[in-house]
């Protein structure tokens, strides 16, 4: 019973996740009239504040020590703040601007984009699904840049920045407050500076944008990117990582849905087309995760049986001691890591 309860509260804390990162588009329309630029650094600055605070509460500062002492640990920190910095400021500049369906495109091929960094740098195989998968997320683009125009940029690049923060998050290995508060600390003065010099300059918004309103919602960015990751993290040790890969589709489809309906964002057949092709490679994706995940827990049921027929104490056996391989459990983008399951360290902290 206890575990099922468990499993209840991760599920309403991973939904509730997703779901507010999903409905970050309305949020940032309230911060004009101050520009992508300031409102990233306010989100930089008080980001660090409140994660400090969690920080405090629960006592958690070891870490500094240890991560002081590693500058390999240290690179990577810095790597991810810049990339996240670049996500942050470009998903913000999108919404503002009035392009919110190409951003929740950005994280919809994010899964794809991870693949593809996982087989060209990390040397990884690629099943036939998942390569069916890929090249169908490429045809997408193709079509989606015939709609366009031109590229996609925006959401190339927002699923880039933040398939690499991922990467980094991967290889450092911390967890989300720890990680994110890191990353601000390396952001802080930078931001800082750039506000004091837009105040010097007269051109800050913080006081004079709308008054003291203006000036707590701007403040209010610290929060806004804190709580949906300590959302997440709540989720991430209570629901298994197949659960969290689907519901990381939640949030761009939220934006999509925003983007089309209250924003009202043009959407001619050539674009419904590219979507409806990033989605069956999604759907792919999904489906090969799903069905290899369950093949993972037969073998591993087989093997316990195995075990047990032959006498051997369970959690003893070379067989018995070893779960079922993260590829099998990991979701819709295994073979390259996936949202969900990199964001346990801290990586979806990126609308």
């Amino acid at each position: 019973m206890k575990g099922k309860d468990e499993q209840r509260v991760g599920l309403l804390n991973g939904v509730g996740a997703y779901g507010m990162w999903g409905l970050v588009p309305l949020f940032w329309p309230l911060l004009k009239p101050s520009g992508a630029a300031e409102i990233l650094a306010h989100r930089m600055v008080w980001s660090l504040a409140v994660v400090g605070v969690a920080l405090l509460v629960l006592k958690r500062w070891a870490w500094i020590g240890v991560l002081v002492r590693q500058p390999r640990k240290l690179a990577l920190i810095a790597v991810a703040a810049a990339v996240i910095t670049v996500n942050w400021g470009l998903y913000i500049w999108s919404v503002n601007s009035g392009h919110v369906v190409e951003a929740s495109l950005g994280y919809f091929i994010n899964p794809l984009v991870t693949i593809a960094m996982g087989v060209l740098l990390l040397g990884e195989r690629l099943r036939p699904a998942q390569w069916i998968a890929v090249a169908t997320g490429f045809a997408a683009v193709l079509v989606l840049a015939i709609g366009y125009g031109h590229l996609p940029w925006i959401s190339l690049v927002l699923a880039c920045s933040f398939a690499t923060y991922g990467l980094a998050k991967k290889k450092v290995d911390m967890g989300g407050l720890e990680s994110l508060a890191a990353e601000t600390a390396i952001l802080f003065l930078p931001a800082l500076g750039f506000l004091i010099w837009l105040g010097a300059r007269g051109e800050a918004t913080f006081t004079s944008g709308g008054g003291a309103g203006h000036g707590l919602l701007l403040a209010s960015t610290g929060l806004v990117t804190a709580i949906p990751l300590i959302a997440f993290g709540a989720a991430a040790i209570r629901v298994p990582l197949s659960t969290l890969g689907l519901l990381q589709y939640l949030a761009p489809v939220f934006q999509f849905a925003l983007g089309v309906a209250y924003f009202h964002e043009e959407m001619p057949p050539e674009r419904w087309a590219g979507f409806a092709l990033v989605w069956v490679a999604l759907t792919l994706l999904t489906w090969d995760a799903l069905r290899t995940a369950r093949r993972g827990r037969a073998e591993a049921l087989r093997l316990a049986a195995t075990a047990a027929t032959a006498g051997v104490t369970p959690g003893t056996g070379a067989a018995a001691d070893r779960p079922p391989s993260p590829a099998g459990t990991a979701g819709p983008a295994v073979g390259g890591g996936v949202p969900g399951a990199t964001a346990a360290t801290g990586s979806h902290d990126d609308k």
